[in-house]
Formats: C-alpha cells, structure tokens, sequence
C-alpha cells in the first residue's frame, strides 16, 4: 500500500495542501476512516491506489507531471480548463451557461440537499459513459449506487474546495500557489470519479424524467408517453404554430384507416359503437378479448398487423360479435339504406376468416401482389396492369421525373384504368380541406417568409393534387434550414403498396433539439469525406454531395402512418432528382429514442439473449449513444449516399426496392459507425463502442427480432427483411473464419462475434454490391438477395426465441399517445401560454380522435 496510514501528511507533501482531509472525508463525505476498505467495497477499487491509478487511468506517483505530461494540464489548472477544456475562468458561470446548473452553486447544493437527494450529471453527447445520466439514489442498481454515492461526495467536496478557491482568489489573486492547488484537488477527484463511474458502469441512457412513460400492454404491444422536452421554452408564438401543426397532423388519421383496407373505417367505428353503448355483460372473456381486439384495430390503423402485414384475429367468438352488434344497431355506423344485418353479414368475413384479406402488404414472389394484398391503393387492377399503366408515363430523358401514382387511387372503370387523386373536391376531401385549414392557420404564425412560403405551397398541393406541386413544396421544404420548428405532413412514404408507387398518409410535428443537432450537424459538414471514402464504386458515388441538413428533433406530434407506431428517424424527401440537385432532410427523434430506452430498461432482455457480461457491458455503457449515431448515419448520409446511373428508373426495383434501400442505409451506417473519423469528430468516445451496435444489430437480425414474426409466418415487412438479410449473409460470408457464431449454451442459441473488424470489411462488401443493385437497377440480384437471406425463416430457432422471449412477459411492439395541448388563456379570453398534458389515457385518445378528427 502506497498511501500512508496518515492521509493528511500524504496530501500535504504530495500536494502541498495543509488541510485536514481525512477529517473532511469522514465528517463531511461519510467515508469510513479506513478510506482503503472503503474504496475497495464502495467503488470497486483495489488496495494498491497507485497501481489502480497507473493501470487503469495511467497516472503515475507524480501526479503533476503526470498531469503536465500524460494529459498536458499546466500547473496552472485554471489556465488549462480555459485554453483547452474551453471553460472560462470564471467557472461558477461555466457551470451556469455550460451545464444548466444555477449560478448560485453554493445555494443549490444547499437547496437540494445534495447530500440525500439525486445528483444530475448534464452532458448532450459528452463526458462517456455518464452522459445525459440523471439518476436518484433509491432507484438504481447496486453498481450505479456506488457512482451515485461518490459523485455526492465529490460533489460536496467541490463545492467546499470552489469557494475555498473563490476566496482565496479574492485574497490572493490568481497568483497564490493555494488557489491553484484548490482547483488541482478538485480536477483529481473529478477524474477519479470519473474512473469509478466507469468501473461501476453506468449506463448511458438519459436521464429520468417525472412522467409516466407506461399507459397500456395488450397482446404483443405496449404503449408509452414520449415527452415534449423543451416545449416550455419557445416562445409563445413557437408554442402556437406547434399548435396548429398537431391540429392539422391528427384531422389526416382517418385516411391512414382508408389507405390500409377499406373495411377499416366500417370495422373501427362498429367496434367503437359497442365500446361505448354496449349494454350486456362485460365480466366475460369474451368482453376483454373484444378491447383487446379493439385496441388492436387502433393501434394497428386498422385489421392487419402494422408491422407484419397478417391479418390479425379477435378473440371473441362470432356469437358475442353479432349480439353485440344488434345490441347497439342504433348507433351502428350504417351506410345509406343499409341494415344491422346486412353490416354484420359484410364484416363476420373481414373479421374473423382468416383466408379473406390475409395480407396488407403481399412480397410473395411469383404471387399477383395487387390482387393478393388488402390495402386500398388499388381496386380491380392487376399487378401487370399498373406497372405498364405508370411505366407508359415515364420517359427515359425525363431528369426530373414526378412521383408517378403517388397521390392517387388506381381504379378499372368500364375496362379502363383511371386515377382517383387525393385532393380538395378529390378523395379523402373532407379529411384534406381540415388539414389545409388548420395549415392555413399556422401559415399566419410562420417564423419566417421562407417557412411561411413552405405551408402555402403545401396547401397549393392539397388543393390541386399535383405531384409538379408537390415537387416545387419538397424543394421549398428542403432549403428551409432555419426554422426551428419543422413537419411532414402528406402521402409520403410508400412501405405500403407492394409496388412501391403510392404513399400512405402521415404527419411528424417537431422543433430542433439546438444541443443533441452538434452531433448530426457534424456528420453533415463531413458528408463528402464519407461520400469519397464509402467502399463503393466510383461509378456509383456522387462527385459532389449538396445540401444535405441533418438535425435532432423533438417530436411533438405523430398522426397517420407515423401514429402510434413511429419512426426514429427519417430522411426525406425521396425523390431522387431532388436529393441529387438540391439535397435532403435527415433526422432522428431521439425524444423517441429516450422513451424507447426508458420504457425497456429492467425488463431481462440482455440477461436472456446476449452471450456474456462482456456484451451486456457493451450495451448498457454505450448502446444509447451508438444506436442514434447509427440511426443518424442511416438517414444523413446513408439514404443521402449514391447515385443512379443515367436511364435507371428510381423504380427499378419493383417490389424489392424499400428493402433494398433500408439495407444500404443500414451497411452505410454500420461501415462508418466502426470508422475511426467519429471519435476524431468526438461522436464516439473511443474506438471500441461502436461494438455495442455491431452486437445488438447481429443479435437482432439473427434471432431476437424473429419475437415479433407468428409462428409459421416469414418476414414479410421491409425493414424487417433488410435487418435479416444483412446479419445472415455476414454470417453466412464469415463462416469459415467463424467472424460470427451462432453457440449454444444450456439448450439455448447465441450470437457470439470473434472478430469485429473482419464483421466491419464484410459489411463494406455488401453495401459495394447493393449500391451496385440500386444504381444499374438490376432486379434479379435484389430479388436473389432479398428472397435468399430476408424472407424464410429457421422453425425451430424461432420456436426457440419465442419460448424464451415469452418467459420476460415484454412486448415487442411499443407505440405511443400523443401529449394534450391545453390552451391557457387570461381573463380577456387571449391565449397567453399552451401547455403539454401528458395523462391521457390510450383508449381516451383514441375514442376522442374518432369523434373529434374524423372526416370520412
């Protein structure tokens, strides 16, 4: 043991400081006398402190030539934190403006009674791994109990050795040796906590907040609360036109309804009839199988699963549904001349046999996909008919071709095709003309003339249908860079048609998160240094990346396809010319990422399917921080990356085209995420986290997101398709050299990675071969890739994973309730604030939407 029994003498000679610390450590930070038994059992350190010291943080016995040395800290402490850790002198007003703590630091460690109470350590993308991390004492795990336990006491001795230091500082001015040996105490304990944060890892999840994230779980679906942070600090007139926003992002949901099938709107209003004005008995199974089935239908926007494409069946028995059906039959929602009999004889079928509209969305190879799917993009059109009926309208010299059948309806009508457009006095009229309304309204509360000319040319396209306008709307869209408030509102991403042509409604209302968007405005100043170095073909890359804006965002509405099943990230828009000529939008909500990650801590996932602690460790310390950075390469500059060649139709692909383009984002996303250009950017704090997302996205594309696939089913939604087709065919590339295997321990299946780098070349192969696909078109490769690795499913690996994840009893899905914007208003009746509210329940929601926002 290096440190003498008398501590007070050790520092004095060491560091030339006179008081008596060990006293200080007993009376004020409650550290048992014997501080070596203490920091063995509390913090996990061993006995010999100096070889701690020198093995994990490499400070030798000096440590002022350590620090002089090692870490290039001058003596003069105050000096260093200003030129290099660019905090100025005056650090009580660093720690104001930098980290959100009040000026008075003396009177808030007094107000908040430090001592007992949490203590919040406030970073966006910074200090690893305790950025973002907010945590109260009572509340967390024995390791992060330790951490919690000495940053109090580091805590209280900072604030001791400051004002000590502050003081000083007035007597003696900046030259007194003390003062500077003052603020060289407390840079030593803070990196020595920082250590013991390491080794107790803390996870870096972000920090508690006081609302209920968990409102509801039925059958395979949990829903949860996303907080609106920062709402509170807009401006009035900010808060307003976030207002408008979400009107007009919730009066499109019964379109999203129409799109998917249409008997959804029949069958959701039916269901809510009985909800509300049934009058039988509700103690039965047969009552709590029908909320389930009825929460299903809202969650889902209708009768097919929302991310597995199946019909998905009640519950209850046809018996139950056709007395509750007669019980309510005045308040059925019944058509012209229609009876309560002729509603139940047209929705028995649609609801309960499972042969009549199976699929959503059909990608069976060989199968007519129009006929065979049940959304409502077409009516008696066949696979053939349509793709001639849209391949007629493009011409190969067209470079700036519009979004051919992205708005409409295709119909045979007299043995002729036609097209129903979505638009004022078009389909879904009543719905568009409350949108543009409400758009209207937030056009007068615009930031700024460019946003201002934005939401006009938006309502110029609902009004007219066309998809020119449309164009001219995304280019305007795209160049507004500084608004702070943004949204997507219309038909816009195309999952939903198997032929990948017409869009399906949605809405996202949001404002930029100024602090958490340094980290995507990074990735974006260095687009065209990706762009060069991608493992791509020359051919294949863009000589000149523009425009390409990425940001964080606080979601503070979803409506349509985007609600309650939400994106976290989205790069748009998805034309091909006008991201080429004039850029894209990339970002990630990470309001949603945070409620993802809170709502899913605790629940044994990683204990039940990753190999080791090793891994585990991986996640927890880093798995937050690499799955945004991962989401933020996807959508900045994965979906931004590559080029067609001259003549190749953006539709090229078929049916194989989304999946295709989700796999490029995703290998874009993960060649870099390993690439030692983030931690030089300060994106990654070392070049080994980015194998916390390797882990996870092997692990997921494996075996763990087989949990959301019902036996006997293959994987049949895009992304879902894309996740497997890049972990099998690494597995399958890097078998003989065993970069990845699948082990089995006490009867179970594991993924177990060997070599990471090799995993990072073999991810650059891919992603060369499916630009390559994308760029010349070839449909028979992406269908050869896509049907040979993302579609067939193992029976007895899923039977397996699904025994095991039912054991955890958590949902795979989570979806989410919107807040409540209550207006406040004064006693002359003007609104003077708008304020989230975050207590409404699931079902409230729902049944208040059907009656308040629903047009068709």
């Amino acid at each position: 043991m290096t440190i003498p029994c008398n501590l007070q003498e050790h520092f004095t000679k060491r560091l030339t400081i006179s008081c008596n610390l060990q006293e200080h450590f007993n009376k004020r930070l409650i550290i048992p006398c014997n501080l070596q038994e203490h920091f063995n059992k509390q913090l996990t350190i061993p006995c010999n402190l100096q070889e701690h010291f020198n093995k994990r943080l490499t400070i030798p016995c000096n440590l002022q030539e350590h620090f002089n040395k090692r870490l290039t800290i001058p003596c003069n402490l105050q000096e260093h934190f200003t030129k290099r850790l660019i905090i100025p002198c005056n650090l009580q007003e660093h720690f104001t403006k930098r980290l959100t703590i009040p000026c008075n630091l003396q009177g808030q460690i007094q107000q908040k009674n430090i001592m007992n109470e949490s203590i919040i350590l406030i970073s966006r993308s910074g200090c690893r791994p305790c950025a973002g991390h907010e945590t109260t004492f009572n509340e967390v795990s024995s390791a992060s109990k330790r951490c919690s336990l000495f940053f109090r006491h580091v805590c209280y001795l900072i604030k001791i050795l400051y004002f000590c230091a502050v003081n000083f500082r007035i007597r003696f001015m900046e030259t007194s040796v003390l003062y500077h040996k003052v603020y060289g105490v407390a840079g030593i304990v803070l990196a020595f906590g920082f250590s013991a944060c390491r080794q107790a890892n803390v996870d870096t999840s972000p920090e508690k907040s006081n609302i209920q994230y968990m409102v509801d779980k039925f059958a395979d679906i949990q829903v949860i609360r996303y907080e609106v942070k920062g709402f509170d600090e807009l401006d009035l007139r900010r808060k307003t036109l976030l207002y408008y926003l979400s009107q007009a992002a919730i009066e499109g949901r019964d379109i999203i309804f129409d799109q998917n099938c249409r008997y959804n709107l029949s069958v959701r209003r039916t269901l809510e009839a009985i909800y509300e004005h049934y009058q039988g008995d509700k103690t039965t199974a047969d009552w709590q199988e029908f909320l389930i089935y009825l929460k299903r239908v809202w969650f889902s926007n209708g009768i097919h699963h929302h991310y597995g494409e199946e019909k998905f069946l009640p519950g209850f028995s046809q018996a139950f549904f056709a007395d509750a059906v007669k019980n309510v039959a005045s308040k059925l929602p019944l058509k012209e001349g229609q009876s309560a009999g002729q509603l139940l004889e047209e929705l028995t079928p649609v609801i309960f046999d499972p042969a009549v509209l199976s699929k959503k969305v059909n990608q069976t190879q060989g199968e007519d996909l129009l006929l065979t799917s049940a959304n409502n993009y077409y009516s008696g059109v066949t696979q053939a008919e349509a793709e001639a009926f849209y391949e007629k309208m493009r011409r190969p010299d067209d470079e700036q071709p519009a979004s051919y059948g992205l708005n409409s309806r295709l119909i045979k009508e007299n043995g002729e095709l036609k097209e129903l457009v979505w638009k004022t006095g078009g389909l879904y009229s009543p719905a568009i003309e409350k949108i543009v309304y409400w758009l209207e309204k937030a056009s007068a509360v615009a930031e700024n003339e460019q946003q201002k000319a934005v939401i006009d040319k938006l309502v110029d396209y609902y009004r007219s249908g066309d998809l020119q306008e449309y164009d001219r709307y995304s280019i305007l869209w795209v160049k507004d860079v500084h608004s702070r408030i943004d949204f997507v509102n219309g038909f816009t991403e195309t999952y939903g048609d198997p032929l990948g042509l017409k869009a399906s409604w949605e809405a996202v209302v949001n404002f930029k998160d100024v602090e958490a968007s340094k980290r995507t405005e990074s990735i974006s100043r260095n687009a065209q240094w990706f762009e060069d170095r991608s493992p791509v073909d020359r051919r294949f890359k863009k000589e000149q990346v523009k425009g390409i804006t990425a940001k964080v965002i606080t979601a503070a509405m979803l409506g349509g396809d985007c609600y309650p099943a939400t994106p976290i990230g989205i790069n748009l828009p998805n034309s091909n010319w006008i991201r080429k000529e004039h850029g894209s939008k990339s970002v990630t909500i990470e309001n949603i990422t945070e409620a993802y990650d809170k709502s899913s801590q605790g629940s044994g996932f990683g204990e039940e399917f990753y190999w080791s602690d090793a891994e585990r460790d991986l996640i927890r310390q880093y798995g937050f921080l690499t799955s945004n950075l991962h989401t933020d390469l996807h959508e900045c500059l994965g979906h931004g990356s590559g080029k067609l060649l001259p003549g190749v139709s953006p539709d090229a692909l078929k049916a194989y085209g989304a999946t295709i383009e989700e796999a490029r984002a995703d290998l874009f996303g993960l060649y870099y995420i390993a690439d030692p250009k983030l931690t030089e950017l300060g994106l990654l704090p070392d070049n080994e986290a980015y194998k916390a997302e390797y882990y996870r996205f092997m692990c997921n594309g494996l075996m763990t997101q087989l949990t959301r696939i019902e036996p006997g089913k293959q994987i049949e939604e895009a992304h879902m398709r894309n996740r497997a087709l890049i972990a099998r065919w690494a597995y399958e590339q890097g078998q003989s050299e065993k970069v990845v295997e699948m082990r089995q321990r006490d009867g179970k299946t594991f993924v177990v990675i060997n070599d990471y780098p090799r995993l990072r070349s073999l991810f650059g192969k891919l992603l060369a071969e499916i630009q390559r696909i994308k760029s010349e078109g070839d449909a028979e490769a992406a269908g050869t890739l896509v049907e040979k690795y993302g579609v067939q499913v193992d029976a007895e690996l899923h039977g397996e994973i699904l025994e095991r994840y039912k054991k955890l009893d958590i949902a795979p899905y989570k979806g989410f309730v919107n807040p409540v914007y209550r207006l406040v208003s004064d006693d002359k009746g003007d609104v003077v604030d708008i304020q989230p509210d975050y207590t409404e329940d699931y079902a409230a929601q729902m049944m208040r939407y059907s009656k308040e926002h629903s047009w068709l």
